[in-house]
């Protein structure tokens, strides 16, 4: 038996219940991982609220983390006893053991902080099929990025910075402004005081960005829309503030034939290829110096109803861990 964050219902941080489960033994083509550290990400909200609907409750909730393998399933021939992993993308982390699909696992390597992993791993791979496939960042580019100071946000501050575009990002506060700069953000807009459409424009000597990274949503997505180049393209990969109000085609004519995506991590790493090859870019990032992996928060795994309402009320910056 171990424990695990549960919830039985949908709602706010409250319904998050220390449990004790058991965890048993990995099935056909699965292994079982004694974990060491659990990602909080926003995502882990949407599931704990009912914005994002599970099939059965009580379940344990929670998308990343990193551990070791303590016992191999039939089949399972990728992986041997005591490898060290990661995991993005995979409900059931917040536990202090669990089985997992092999396939999904990704070998880490030795010079990896497991905790720093485990935080920023989602937020990673994320940053890297934003800024690599969605819209591949070239030198010279500008960018946007909402939310710069937010976990994917410094992310893609600095990675593009390290490729060759010059960041704006915008950020609620000044000390989340230093943040940003200091994970390479080039330009702050402070949205609590400045409008950053104008600013935007003025920093693109009004021909504004071909790409926009929204990770925000209501509040940001039809103003960001404004700060695009004729063909620019939004890109919707969350929604902090709520999902945006349904868009009228028509205005992306209007602002100049604009293209929209709303990509997923689960779409761009469904096969195995491709988690590992967006994996192995990342990890060369990292060793390269253009991401740094950090960890900003840290929380007990049975307090994590008091990270979901600090991550909710924008009180946290950057990456945090959860800790069996």
């Amino acid at each position: 038996m171990v424990h695990a964050i549960r919830i039985h219902e949908h709602g706010g941080p409250e319904v998050l219940r220390w449990d004790e489960i058991e965890v048993g033994e990995p099935g056909p083509g699965q292994v079982r991982i004694r974990q060491t550290a659990v990602g909080l990400n926003y995502i882990d909200t949407y599931h704990r609220s009912g914005a994002y609907k599970l099939p059965d409750l009580p379940a344990v909730i929670g998308m990343a983390g990193t551990g070791e393998v303590e016992a191999l399933g039939p089949d399972v021939t990728t992986l041997k006893v005591g490898d060290r992993v990661g995991y993005a993308m995979s409900i059931g982390a917040y536990a202090e053991s669990r089985l997992i699909a092999a396939d999904r696992l990704v070998p880490l390597p030795s010079w990896l902080d497991e905790q720093a992993t485990a935080a920023t791993l989602l937020q990673g791979l994320t940053a890297q099929y934003l800024l690599r496939s969605t819209y591949v960042v070239q030198p010279g580019d500008t960018i946007l990025v909402q939310a710069a100071a937010g976990g994917v946000g410094l992310l893609l501050c600095s990675w593009a910075r390290h490729l060759g575009a010059t960041v704006i990002g915008t950020v609620g506060s000044e000390e989340k402004a230093e943040l940003a700069k200091a994970h390479g953000c080039h330009h702050t807009i402070d949205y609590s005081r400045e409008d950053f459409v104008t600013r935007v424009k003025d920093l693109t000597d009004g021909q504004g960005v071909p790409v926009v990274y929204d990770g925000v949503g209501k509040t940001t997505f039809l103003k960001g829309l404004d700060c695009l180049r004729p063909r620019g393209l939004m890109v919707l990969f969350g929604a902090a503030s709520g999902a945006p109000a349904p868009l009228d085609l028509g205005l992306l004519a209007a602002k100049g034939s604009l293209y929209v995506t709303r990509p997923t991590l689960a779409t761009y790493t469904a096969k195995r290829e491709d988690l590992m090859a967006s994996a192995a870019d990342l990890f060369d990032a990292v060793k390269n110096g253009g991401v740094t992996f950090t960890v900003n928060q840290r929380f007990a795994l049975k307090d994590t109803a008091e990270a979901h309402r600090a991550l909710e009320a924008r009180a946290t910056t950057g990456s945090t861990v959860l800790v069996p």
